[in-house]
């Protein structure tokens, strides 16, 4: 009788807290529940804890471990549901030790050598709970940053199955705050963020991932300048292509950012002026797949996005080198296109359906366009082209090219830029008209008609927007 009465216990509690779980879907039972109910949850997740640790201690298995995580998930699940938008339950199994509790049985759990799917519910159930325990509520998530950082979450998002590494996910975004983001520059914690990188680069439909860097980690460019220097070039372009979703939305960018969107941008001018020259690889078709050269490319992309909006051009276009790195650039890659046929020969095809998907497609028109941004209206800039010879060599770049989209556009657009209010390279596009270097027709396709009147200039434009997002 003894023994029969022992394996129903378990049993009955599972029932009993399934109804738990079920009530807690409600409003009004939530806001009822007595303390004494969340007290009975916890022993039985402290008894189940202590049995399932004890059985690892001596080295012999549970003896019914499906009904252990059975009744851990379904402790859990109530849990979890006793604490949807109700802050007096979330006091109330905090201050019992349920988030200590729940830390401790989550470890435990990872422990066990088995990947079933009932270790697995439990391991899920828990961490809903520890999310919603958490949501809105600056005590609980201390709470839980005291007591699962870093090692919970090295250990959750490392994990084979997407829906914990999701859940744990959720459970960081929630808890982190600007100072908690600064702890991760700690060389220990480190590997927190570069495992929501990996995270994010390997599950892309990963939202909270997603949120973790756009909405914390970006926030810190001490911290993005010391993940990059620890990832590898594949997830160094991961980390660009979120940027650029963040730099591209331009609402989303606050006031205070806006020194920090500076910073990055000092940052990734630095390391796209050191790198540059790695695209030449391409010019093999064997390093169609180069990463260091991808990783130039992205960095090419961000910039043009940041001197594409008013607040960081200006700070840009006062960067020691950019400009003329750009100008070097397109140089390099420009002759490169001509001694041998390579990604960066011009190319039109003639019916006009081929398809191209090298990298470094639009390479060149980035760079044109990197270098309009930079001359808006800035008279210094200008001339510094000048100096480089830049303004022929951008107008060597205005034909039709399948390899670069949009690179007559965008020539239009830079030499617009360089010639307003700048007579000297006006005076020079003219002579270039005159000695058959520059095609009127074609300068006259960007809005330009340049004239020479009595040892005079005379630049007549039609009405056009200088700056790209004007």
């Amino acid at each position: 009788m003894a023994a029969a009465a022992a394996e129903a216990l378990p049993a009955a509690r599972l029932e009993s807290v399934r109804a738990l779980s079920g009530l807690f879907r409600e409003a009004q039972p939530r806001e009822t529940a007595e303390e004494s109910v969340f007290q009975d949850v916890l022993d039985i997740l402290t008894s189940t804890s202590s049995a399932i640790e004890q059985s690892c201690k001596d080295s012999c298995g549970v003896a019914d471990l499906d009904t252990c995580l059975l009744l851990i998930a379904e402790c859990f699940r109530c849990l979890r549901n006793a604490c949807v938008e109700c802050a007096k339950n979330q006091h109330v199994l905090r201050n019992l030790g349920l988030i200590s509790t729940s830390v401790h049985l989550i470890k435990l759990l990872h422990g066990i050598q088995i990947k079933e799917e009932l270790l697995l519910t439990a391991l899920r159930c828990s961490l809903q709970f520890l999310g919603n325990i958490a949501a809105g509520n600056g005590d609980s998530q201390n709470s839980i940053w005291k007591c699962a950082f870093p090692d919970l979450f090295l250990t959750c998002l490392t994990y084979s199955d997407e829906k914990i590494v999701s859940y744990c996910c959720m459970v960081l975004f929630t808890c982190l705050n600007s100072e908690r983001v600064r702890e991760l520059l700690d060389p220990g914690n480190l590997a927190v963020p570069l495992h929501v990188l990996r995270v994010y680069k390997e599950q892309l439909d990963s939202e909270w991932s997603f949120l973790i860097v756009t909405e914390h980690l970006l926030k810190c460019p001490e911290l993005v300048k010391a993940l990059y220097a620890k990832l590898s070039n594949q997830e160094r372009v991961t980390l660009l292509e979120l940027m650029m979703v963040k730099v591209s939305d331009k609402n989303s960018v606050s006031s205070e950012e806006m020194n920090v969107f500076e910073r990055h941008a000092d940052f990734l001018a630095d390391c796209f002026q050191e790198k540059c020259g790695a695209v030449l690889k391409l010019t093999a078709a064997a390093a169609a797949e180069d990463e260091e050269a991808l990783v130039t490319i992205r960095l090419l992309d961000v910039l043009c996005e940041m001197t594409s909006n008013s607040s960081q051009l200006e700070h840009l276009q006062a960067f020691p080198g950019l400009l003329e790195t750009a100008v070097d650039t397109l140089r390099l890659t420009h002759l490169a296109g001509k001694q041998a046929v390579n990604i960066f020969t011009a190319t039109h095809a003639v019916t006009g359906q081929e398809e191209v998907s090298h990298p470094a497609v639009g390479f060149k028109s980035h760079l044109i366009r990197l270098i309009g941004n930079l001359c808006y209206k800035n008279k210094e800039n200008q001339d510094k082209v000048y100096d480089l010879d830049g303004i022929s060599l951008i107008l060597d770049n205005c034909s039709i090219d399948d390899n670069n989209p949009f690179v007559s556009q965008w020539a239009v657009y830079a030499i617009r830029n360089l010639t307003e209010q700048n007579e000297q390279n006006q005076a020079l596009i003219a002579q270039m008209e005159r000695k058959g270097l520059a095609d009127s027709s074609a300068l006259q396709s960007m809005g330009l008609d340049i004239q020479q009147r009595d040892e005079n200039i005379y630049d007549h434009r039609r009405k056009a927007e200088f700056l790209e997002t004007g």
